[in-house]
């Protein structure tokens, strides 16, 4: 591999962590196209930003680091993905990971949370009360490297949401509304996540759930750890923002035995 190359991935390595930890949902699932200012707060006090851009099953994400601009753009239409240099005019393209539901607060099928999932099985326990919000009761089997396994999900009926998760190592996950809040002018729930589990200490996390959106917009991690969206402004994104520029060289992916990019 040529050390160009290394250079180039090791900033965009760094970027793009950041760039996904900053919002900690899959943003590319939001139902409302919007725009939206990134930042993610350390416990040292250092800020990262970036910017976000989501549309029509595609988004867009723009940061800098290391003196370096980064862009990530995602089109789950065309399950492809394209990680832009800016600086170089140059781009990787390679398949869009799948969409998935493993956020949090992630919407999820009311009817049978296994739907699009093949080789689980839901079945439905009846409806319960959890503080105080009706939620039903789901028994989830499935295998997994030819071991079977079985969790329970209390699925929240007005939000699609998991109140709560019994997973097959032990550990529980229980989410709870704390209340209503304005947050950077928007409406919000304000929801807390307790995971705990065998031989683990409680965690306590905060999320700030948009209802519009549906999806967090502000998370608290224990350690001072904030990751937010901020100055969001809801309406259709230009096509442009999406598509790489014309002028725009793809950059080969280097052999498996580390031979030099094109």
């Amino acid at each position: 591999m040529s050390t160009r190359w290394r250079e180039l991935l090791s900033c965009a390595g760094l970027a793009l962590g950041v760039m996904l930890a900053t919002t900690g949902v899959q943003a590319e699932l939001a139902s409302v196209p919007f725009s939206a200012d990134m930042v993610k707060h350390g416990p040292d006090g250092a800020t990262t930003a970036g910017r976000m851009y989501v549309g029509d099953d595609r988004m867009r994400v723009e940061m800098s680091q290391q003196g370096r601009t980064m862009v990530r753009i995602v089109d789950q239409g065309q399950r492809t993905e394209w990680i832009l240099f800016p600086e170089q005019r140059r781009y990787i393209e390679h398949a869009a990971p799948p969409q998935t539901d493993e956020a949090p607060m992630a919407d999820t099928d009311a009817e049978n949370p296994c739907a699009g999932m093949p080789g689980l099985v839901c079945r439905n326990l009846g409806q319960e009360t959890i503080d105080g919000r009706s939620a039903t009761k789901w028994e989830i089997n499935g295998s997994h490297q030819g071991q079977g396994f079985t969790t329970t999900q209390w699925i929240d009926d007005e939000r699609g949401i998991p109140l709560v998760q019994e997973l097959p190592n032990g550990g529980k996950i229980h989410l709870r509304m704390v209340g209503h809040e304005k947050l950077d002018g928007r409406d919000v729930e304000k929801w807390e996540m307790i995971a705990s589990g065998p031989n683990r200490p409680e965690s306590r996390t905060f999320q700030w759930y948009d209802p519009e959106l549906k999806l967090v917009i502000r998370q608290e991690f224990p350690g001072g750890i904030v990751n937010e969206l901020k100055n969001i402004e809801v309406g259709k994104q230009p096509d442009e923002l999406f598509v790489v520029p014309s002028d725009y060289t793809r950059m080969s992916t280097p052999p498996a035995g580390g031979g030099p990019a094109r």
